[in-house]
């Protein structure tokens, strides 16, 4: 437990810091070890994608990242014979979706693969495409899990909705494929395909939940807008069921469309992710702290096309000033008097002692978007505005990385 007397390694933390950044690269050994205990603390969420070949499963993981499908096809990474992994933010991962081989393929068993994803998997997200009567395969597995795990819940998308559109007819709009019964301006056949999927799977065994949503997810090139048809109620179901706030994580605020903004955003969370992971570690640990962030700050820089040396981190600091070392002191307080208070600092305090360095590393994070973006784009870059920047977002950092701890995956 952390004691008020520990207060006194706070300015030994920004010391380190400040050490860390000024140096071009990163203690790839500490790091690396810092990022396994990171996750042993505080394990990556895995959607467990199941489902027949080109039933959408790709199109969903582009749709929730908001990456290439190129870039996903390269990223994905061999765990069983037959089954993948796809982490995102491949560095660190904030998310991780498991793909099994497509299931009703000829002499393909999945019963071993089947097993071993049991034992990764948060989520059970089932694929279908919707103009794909012969969903047999799918329903057995459904119906074996569930068997096993009446508690599981379970989320089946239903995909490929254009393909039965009649004629040029477009999306139906607003979105109203949770209703029931589903509305008359849903095409009819398109209707009844969906309704015969949802009426086949009605005796899944269990009590937990299964949630069913309808999804067109196309490439803009296709010509259908929007191409994300259906997303926001994919991710309400997802944070229905795994309520860890991951769309805010990989998606950032609704205003944030620029694509470099999005991107280091992912990464931010991802690093503020492990750098919480480790604040529940002593105080002493707070060197790997150190170069987590001092690694976000490197990679940001790359993402900006700056370079990662000591005249652009020197500016960053002295720019920086005092705001953010107060911050550090304040939020070092702040857990230490939680940590102090019996009972209440040993389940709460535990919590703040993590999402502590988590927000720090978030608000860093942040801070270094507008320096980059401004260093990229020309322009000078205002004090104020940067240490008004760590300041509003240490607080938005603590209240979602407080979500994500208290509900994290076991």
């Amino acid at each position: 437990m952390m004691k008020l007397s520990d207060l006194k390694n706070w300015t030994d933390y920004w010391e380190q810091l400040r050490i860390a950044l000024l140096e071009p690269t990163v203690d790839k050994a500490l790091l690396e070890a810092s990022l396994h205990e990171a996750r042993i603390k505080m394990p990556v969420p895995v959607l467990w994608l199941l489902g027949k070949t080109q039933a959408g499963k790709t199109s969903i993981i582009r749709a929730l990242t908001g990456s290439e499908a190129a870039e996903i096809g390269n990223g994905f990474q061999p765990c069983t014979r037959s089954s993948r992994f796809y982490d995102f933010p491949a560095e660190v991962p904030v998310i991780r979706f498991l793909d099994t081989r497509g299931l009703g393929e000829v002499s393909y068993d999945p019963d071993d693969d089947i097993h071993y994803c049991e034992s990764q998997a948060h989520l059970l997200v089932a694929v279908m495409k919707v103009s794909d009567i012969n969903q047999t395969a799918v329903f057995d597995v459904l119906h074996t899990i569930r068997g096993r795990h009446p508690e599981w819940p379970v989320l089946i998308v239903q995909t490929g909705l254009h393909e039965l559109y009649p004629g040029e007819c477009g999306h139906v709009h607003p979105w109203s494929y949770d209703s029931d019964p589903l509305p008359e301006t849903v095409p009819v056949d398109l209707r009844r395909a969906l309704l015969a999927q949802r009426s086949a799977l009605k005796q899944l065994p269990g009590a937990a939940p299964v949630r069913w949503v309808a999804v067109d997810l196309t490439l803009p090139e296709d010509g259908l807008e929007p191409p994300n048809y259906g997303l926001e109620a994919l991710w309400q179901a997802i944070e229905l069921l795994l309520p860890l706030g991951l769309q805010h994580q990989l998606s950032g605020d609704k205003e944030v469309h620029d694509l470099y903004a999005r991107t280091a955003h992912q990464h931010i969370a991802g690093y503020a992710l492990v750098a919480a992971g480790l604040g529940a570690l002593p105080v002493v640990d707070l060197v790997a702290v150190s170069a987590v962030q001092a690694k976000l700050l490197h990679s940001l820089a790359l993402l900006y096309g700056q370079h990662w040396d000591k005249s652009t981190m020197t500016e960053f600091l002295g720019l920086a000033g005092a705001g953010i070392a107060s911050g550090y002191l304040a939020r070092l307080l702040s857990r230490a008097v939680v940590k102090v208070i019996p009972f209440w600092g040993q389940t709460v305090g535990a919590v703040w002692g993590a999402s502590s360095s988590g927000a720090t590393t978030y608000a860093l994070g942040k801070a270094a978007i507008y320096f980059f973006a401004r260093r990229k784009d020309g322009l000078n870059v205002d004090p104020e505005a940067l240490r008004r920047i760590y300041a509003e977002e240490l607080e938005r950092g603590a209240s979602i990385l407080k979500d994500r701890l208290q509900g994290k995956p076991e």
